[in-house]
């Protein structure tokens, strides 16, 4: 239920939008704050707005442009110079750094509105680096690639295991190593933090379904830790097959 305030913010927002926009919806705050959260969190979002227009707005649609996002609730219809509230459930899960997702609510017609939202999205695992190139690959080829882990706070050594999807077609090998991170492009050995070398290799990568209508490859490489269960560390392979 709104509040006595937010009902006279939405009667201010509405007074002083109407002056400059003919149609629009409008939320307050302008860019909704996600905050910080961490991933693999889960989130139950409310978004707060108005119709700042003479003229009743039916809503055929609302969903997210982008991942995340589900169980939307809407009214069909918003009456004019009238307060609009629209709940959502986000799992941060696959999100890592800085995200800035969009609502998009389709009215009657197709004409869109967006709300905008901003946030933080903290990985408990960091990957000195998240994208690897098979080259042009023909299927059943070894490819192999060594890179490093360890956690954000620095203070532990993480735990990773291949999820079960990703282990049909990779392995993966690890090391304890002290590790400095400073320099980021030049990550050594030798350090203070703790952290894995890891090694991961392909079993022979495999073309079926969707992939067999493209020639580029795009294989996400997810990992689990039973530290952090809740987290979703992943990589990315890409490259191109060789026929």
């Amino acid at each position: 239920m709104i509040s006595r305030i937010l009902k006279s913010m939405f009667v201010v927002a509405v007074a002083c939008a109407a002056s400059f926009a003919d149609e629009a919806i409008r939320f307050v705050p302008e860019v909704y704050p996600i905050g910080v959260v961490n991933q693999g969190e889960q989130k139950h979002i409310v978004l707060q707005g108005a119709n700042t227009t003479g003229a009743e707005i039916a809503l055929e649609n609302v969903f997210g442009q982008g991942i995340g996002m589900s169980n939307f609730k809407f009214p069909q219809k918003i009456a004019a110079n009238a307060a609009v509230t629209i709940e959502f459930d986000m799992d941060f899960s696959g999100m890592d750094g800085k995200i800035e997702p969009v609502v998009v609510l389709v009215a009657e017609g197709g004409k869109p509105y967006t709300a905008n939202l901003s946030g933080l999205v903290k990985a408990p695992i960091f990957f000195g680096e998240k994208l690897f190139d098979a080259g042009f690959y023909k299927a059943g080829e070894k490819r192999e690639w060594t890179f490093y882990v360890w956690e954000t706070d620095k203070k532990a050594r993480p735990d990773l295991e291949l999820s079960p999807e990703s282990a049909k077609q990779f392995s993966i090998k690890t090391k304890n190593v002290m590790l400095n991170v400073d320099k980021l492009d030049k990550i050594k050995e030798g350090g203070k933090v703790p952290g894995l070398k890891v090694t991961l290799t392909t079993k022979g990568l495999t073309r079926e379904g969707w992939e067999l209508k493209q020639k580029s490859i795009r294989k996400i490489v997810s990992f689990t830790s039973k530290k952090f269960p809740k987290a979703t560390p992943e990589v990315l392979v890409v490259g191109y097959w060789n026929e």
